[in-house]
């Protein structure tokens, strides 16, 4: 089995930028696809950004698309969300986690979740 742990939120005034960290210990990192996904303050958790395991492929939500980049690094057992024009509707807890399954999007279909890592953007 693999645990994940992000990094890397905080406070970023609104228009900054944030890079989040997803890495891993235990069992081999390079087997899974991982995806970030959000839940806000009495939100559904919402999809953002996956990435197959070679990195080959990546995938976004509409929240994300044009402003959230995800890569990774197999060596360094992580994966990471760079965001930028952050706004005050980003605020959020941001997890990753290992993706099972055929539907990216669906939170349902993956496990190993992290603790999350909290990001606020406020002036």
């Amino acid at each position: 089995q693999v645990q994940l742990a992000e990094s890397g939120g905080g406070m970023v005034q609104p228009g900054g930028s944030l890079r989040l960290s997803c890495t891993a210990s235990g069992r081999t990192f390079s087997d899974y696809d991982i995806g970030w996904f959000r839940q806000g303050p009495g939100k559904e958790r919402e999809f953002l950004a996956a990435i197959s395991w070679g990195g080959r492929s990546t995938f976004y939500g509409d929240s994300a698309e044009g402003r959230f980049t995800i890569s990774r690094d197999n060596a360094k057992s992580t994966v990471y969300l760079q965001m930028s024009g952050l706004k005050p509707e980003d605020t959020a807890v941001y997890s990753c986690a290992t993706h099972r399954g055929i539907d990216y999007g669906d939170p349902e279909q993956y496990d190993n979740w992290g603790q999350g890592t909290q990001v606020t953007a406020a002036s």
